[in-house]
């Protein structure tokens, strides 16, 4: 049993206006389908669903609770509208809990205001990494720390604390970068100098105009 979970029903509304509808009713429409299952048209409560990944984020294993039946699932994809804040449809996977499933799970940086000072920023310069593991062992989430990092010592995927672990394979180049440490205030200032234009001031004599006359 996964400690998330969140209740759907399954729904006969098609089409963009049925869909419309199911919104206006404060549903999101979205879809159910996995390895040797048909896949069913479902709708979720979209207030219940905006509580589920304010809490556990979009990657976590989840019970979906379906007629009076408890489905493994994660979410695969989350449409939103692109201006208003309101989402339009979402699918979730059906997975069998002793097979493998690929998926992408976000990183958030922590340890932030410990190495930021002065002329020294952060640049995160990769925010999620793919993972490959068993249903139960999908990370909630992932955390890289950089409070002891500094100028010459990146935070690295091979640092994470799920790079340890045994049961969670990664996908990507262990050795790539997530954060760095750089100064940035002579860059900037130099910058400003070369981009600043020589402004002309009308109206003014110059030395040599005035020598002439």
């Amino acid at each position: 049993m996964a400690e998330v979970k969140m209740a759907a029903e399954l729904r006969n509304e098609m089409g963009k206006n049925r869909s419309r509808q199911l919104r206006n009713k404060g549903y999101i429409p979205g879809i159910l389908y996995g390895k040797g299952m048909e896949t069913q048209p479902v709708k979720v409560k979209e207030s219940e669903f905006r509580r589920v990944l304010r809490t556990y984020g979009s990657s976590s294993l989840m019970d979906l609770e379906l007629d009076d039946k408890v489905i493994p699932v994660i979410i695969k994809e989350i449409q939103e509208h692109p201006i208003k804040n309101q989402y339009l449809h979402v699918d979730f996977q059906k997975l069998r809990m002793d097979e493998t499933v690929k998926l992408t799970i976000p990183i958030t940086i922590v340890g932030r205001e410990n190495v930021e000072k002065g002329d020294i920023i952060l640049v995160q310069q990769i925010d999620e990494v793919n993972i490959e593991c068993l249903p139960g062992n999908i990370p909630q989430s992932v955390e890289a720390d950089v409070s002891n990092i500094d100028l010459n010592t990146p935070l690295l995927i091979e640092d994470l604390d799920i790079a340890k672990d045994e049961n969670i394979t990664i996908l990507d180049d262990v050795k790539d970068p997530i954060a760095v440490l750089t100064e940035v205030a002579e860059e900037v200032e130099e910058d400003l100098d070369e981009e600043m234009p020589e402004v002309e001031v009308i109206g003014e004599e110059s030395e040599e105009d005035a020598d002439e006359e």
